[in-house]
This record gives structure tokens, sequence and C-alpha cells, in this order.
């Protein structure tokens, strides 16, 4: 796979890494053993970009990884830790976003004990507070940096405009957002914007949340708590075209000789030297899939191959639904 520095600053890190969100029940039940196997495997290949996230599972990411690293101290050293946080769980069960100075602190605090470390390398702004100027929460964050307890500041979902004004506080390494062959956006000024700061742009769910692996098909199949059933893409009479596309994306997969994961994430990751990409995962045979990609170089006849079967904007649906946008912002 493709080493490259990410950020500044930053540890060296493999472009092809792992989300790992799945590891608390985003897509339905995740065992213990399952998602142990995947770090493993992760370890084995080389996979050594990890992202996780206070909110994912309410905790159950970060305290995974967190026995996982514990079972080995040697492992540590080995990746490249990032989580987030900015999402608070309300009494009733639902969420708001906070990104206040003391919520900071506790929500550092909480990550660290449960992953077990005593850093992280990267700490994301998961979800912009609207009631707290960008600058104030970056102000806020800066003495985690001095202080060892996080290597450096990212930031999530968020726009252009942000992210300038956020390094212009403090540098920011990366910037996380969806970007696959059904979600283009930051193509329209988010990795332009990385570039002129100098951050790493991590792309997730760059198997479009699984739609790209091939393997998926009646979506009422899914598991009641996956949250990709209230995603419009995945419903009803947008499946269905979303689908008849995927089809000929996979056709042209294996005649090529690869998985269609495998080329989603090579696609993503041709398309700018500084994108890492953080597929989710929790099992180790998709793992393998995705980390392949690190090794598939794409010629400009592929990615027009590509993307004329999957052209900008050919996806019917938006890619999240109403309730599930909260305070991602919207350029585009």
């Amino acid at each position: 796979m493709t080493v490259r520095h990410w950020g500044k600053p930053g540890k060296p890190a493999n472009r092809a890494g792992l989300g790992c969100m799945s590891f608390g029940g985003a897509y339905g039940p995740a065992t213990k053993r399952e998602s142990f196997a995947t770090m493993a495997e992760a370890i084995e290949l080389g996979v050594d970009f990890w992202d996780t996230a206070d909110i994912y599972g309410e905790g159950v990411s970060e305290t995974l990884i967190g026995e996982f690293l514990a079972q080995d101290k040697t492992r540590r050293d080995k990746i490249v830790l990032a989580t987030k946080f900015g999402n608070r769980v309300t009494p009733g069960g639902g969420r708001m976003v906070d990104n206040s100075a003391p919520y900071l602190a506790e929500c550092i605090e909480a990550s660290l004990k449960r992953l077990r470390v005593d850093h992280v390398d990267l700490y994301y702004v998961h979800r912009l507070d609207k009631n707290i100027p960008i600058e104030r929460t970056v102000e806020a964050m800066a003495p985690l940096v001095k202080a060892g307890k996080i290597g450096a500041i990212g930031l999530s979902e968020v726009a252009p405009d942000t992210l300038r004004r956020a390094h212009a506080v403090h540098p920011i390494a990366a910037v996380q957002s969806e970007y696959s062959l059904w979600t283009r956006t930051p193509e329209v000024g988010m990795l332009q914007t990385c570039r002129e700061v100098g951050a790493s742009f991590v792309a997730f769910s760059t198997v479009g949340r699984g739609a790209f692996g091939g393997a998926l098909r009646d979506v009422t199949a899914m598991a009641e708590a996956d949250f990709r059933r209230g995603m419009p893409r995945f419903q009803g009479d947008n499946w269905a075209r979303n689908l008849a596309r995927i089809d000929r994306f996979a056709a042209l997969a294996h005649g090529w000789g690869v998985k269609p994961a495998t080329l989603a994430n090579a696609w993503a990751l041709a398309k700018d030297d500084n994108i890492l990409i953080i597929p989710g995962t929790r099992t180790p045979q998709h793992l393998r899939e995705n980390a392949a990609a690190g090794a598939l170089k794409l010629t400009p006849d592929q990615i027009a191959a590509i993307e004329a079967i999957l052209p900008s904007g050919f996806a019917a649906g938006d890619r999240y639904g109403e309730k599930q946008w909260g305070s991602a912002e919207r350029y585009a």
C-alpha cells in the first residue's frame, strides 16, 4: 500500500484505512469476536489509519478498540488513531450537537479512557455546533495539542469556508467527509481547499455504505437498526434505479478481475493523491477487499470507463434523510 504523511503535524499512514463505525452496530449487530478479527487483520495488512468516534454505538466502538489494543501493547504504535467528539446523547435517547469547551474536556477524557491510550493522533469535531463559532471550538482544542492529548485537529462534514476559518486559528490536519462514486460534492471546493491549507482529505463511505460492494440486493432485509433504512438512496424506486447502474459497475469490476469494493475504493484514491479512505467494515473479508485498493493503480481510460457507467450525479435520492443531516454543512 502507498504510505504518505497526512496533515501538519502527522504520522505516516497508509492511504487505505479502516472506518470503525460498524463496530458500534450502525449497520446491524456486530460481534466482539468478528470486530477483533477485523482489527487483527488490519494490523497484519498494515492498514494503520483507524477512524472511530465516541458516538459510534455510544462508546462501543472505542471500547472495543481499546480492549483490542490492550491485549498487545505493541499494537498502539502500529496505528494512527483518530476519534471524534461533538454529538451528545440526550436523556430521551436523541442527539444534540455540543462543541462547548466543557463538553470537549469531558469527551476527550472519556475517549482516552475507553481507548485505553494516553493520546489520540487526530481528534475531529464530528459535527458543528451552530451556536458556537468554529474559531472558538478550535481555540479550545489547541491546548489539547500542546498537552499531548491529541496529535492534530480535524473537522468532519464541514464547508470549505469553515475549514479556512478554523485553519486561521490553528492548523487543521484533516477534513473528513463522504466521498464516493455517488457522492461527489467534495470535488466542488473541499478537495481544493484541503490542498490550499495543507490538510488531508479523509473520505468515508467510499463503497457507498456497501452499495458498491456487489452483495447488497434486498434492502428490505437490512437489520431494523441499520441506519441506511433512513437514507433515500436505499429506498424503493430510488434503490431500484441505483442498483441497475451499480450492477453494470460490478460487471465491469469482475471483467477486470477485481472485487467491486476494491474498484470503488481505488477510484477514490485515484482522484487525488491527497485523499485517504476509511471504508468501514466489521469483517476481515471485506477489509481485505478494501485494502487491496491501495495497490490497484487505475489508468485514465479505466477511470473514464467507470465514470461512464456511474457519472457524477447519477444517484437517485439524497445521501441523508432530513433527520440524518443534522448540522452537516451543505455547500453545493
